[in-house]
């Protein structure tokens, strides 16, 4: 017990001492309210399911709460770490989030920054053996995880459907990508449906840690959910034969505990995925390319068409566009409102000489 604190009954729903210490200054106030600590296990439009270490109960987070969220561009998460507070009805209502202490954030096309999950201290980073298999997504991911709280967070790659490619494709898949992602990222390659693959997995998920699956739908992410637990509480579906791309089986995210410890996070596939980006979190990503760098001709070389570029010559071709185009993001959204007005009215004018341009030549001929 810490000031009256069951951190032994909250410790196999995640809960660190670190984060125990904060929760517990929300749930014991100096005006003598008593509130509920919990953890949030779903988010649904208007009430959230949470899980107080012993049992599942639904409450409403409070409009005040949800404000302050909005006002500094957040708001609550699966994963996070809040304090239940009954009202004269005996209503509960989340009153107060206890800061994260890892946060995973994504940005939608407009630019707009989404929570994913909070308080992870593991991503699995899950792809398939068969179309879904795309490094550059990886690579996004990774960036994902990166830009989330550096290396607060470790990232390790699970390639699913090992039974489905057969044991030589899946080796030489996963060689492939370790020399391409480098040692500091562990590359998995397991059958999801077995219960032989949850074992190399284990280290990630002991009590205390909670770990995150993130992929494209149709990776496997929930028969690995299912395959952890020991218990199919995620449904699962077929995937297409054209791109192996699922059909949204999984729709919201969700927390579950696993049997020895610790918790996984099951997520539905995201079609659009910008990572929330910084050039730390770039450069973290993409060590390999920030270390060459150093050795190009050029100080200011931007590994393009420069003489004497390192990276151009010692990083695949692949992965070093992937590294240019999330770098084109970054500096987008880094952009201010007025910044980005500019650089479309820049776009539009070009196009507009390039039509015009194009149009005499049709004239001259």
């Amino acid at each position: 017990m810490m000031h009256g604190f069951d951190f032994d009954r909250l410790q196999p729903i995640g809960m660190k001492p670190a984060q125990a210490q904060s929760l517990a200054a929300l749930c014991f106030t100096p005006t003598g309210i008593e509130r509920t600590p919990a953890r949030v296990v779903e988010v649904h439009r208007e009430t959230l399911v949470l899980h107080d270490g012993t049992a599942p109960f639904t409450a409403r987070p409070h409009p005040r709460l949800l404000l302050d969220l909005a006002a500094a561009h957040d708001a609550l998460a699966v994963g996070d770490w809040i304090a239940v507070e009954p009202d004269a009805q005996g209503t509960p209502w989340v009153v107060a989030r206890a800061a994260p202490l890892t946060q995973i954030v994504r940005r939608d096309a407009d630019g707009l920054r989404h929570v994913v999950v909070s308080n992870v201290d593991v991503a699995f980073l899950v792809m398939g053996l068969d179309a879904d298999f795309n490094p550059r997504r990886i690579e996004r991911y990774l960036a994902l995880v990166q830009g989330a709280s550096g290396a607060a967070i470790t990232p390790v790659v699970v390639l699913t459907k090992r039974d489905w490619a057969g044991d030589a494709v899946a080796d030489d898949e996963a060689d492939a990508l370790r020399s391409r992602l480098g040692p500091a990222v562990p590359v998995l390659a397991v059958d999801g449906t077995s219960a032989a693959s949850a074992q190399p997995l284990r280290p990630w998920i002991g009590p205390g840690q909670t770990a995150v699956l993130l992929g494209s739908s149709g990776a496997g992410k929930s028969t690995l959910t299912n395959t952890l637990i020991g218990a199919a509480v995620q449904d699962t579906g077929a995937v297409r034969a054209t791109d192996s791309r699922g059909k949204h089986t999984t729709t919201a995210r969700s927390l579950h505990r696993v049997p020895g410890g610790g918790c996984v996070i099951d997520t539905p596939g995201v079609r659009t995925l910008r990572p929330d980006l910084d050039a730390e979190a770039l450069a973290a990503t993409f060590a390999d390319i920030d270390t060459l760098a150093a050795q190009c001709r050029f100080r200011d070389c931007r590994h393009q068409d420069e003489p004497g570029c390192a990276v151009r010559a010692g990083v695949d071709v692949d992965r070093l566009a992937n590294w240019h185009k999330l770098g084109r993001e970054l500096r987008r959204d880094s952009m201010t409102v007025l910044e980005r007005q500019r650089q479309l009215a820049q776009w539009k004018a070009r196009s507009r000489a390039g039509q015009a341009r194009l149009k005499m030549k049709r004239g001259e001929s």
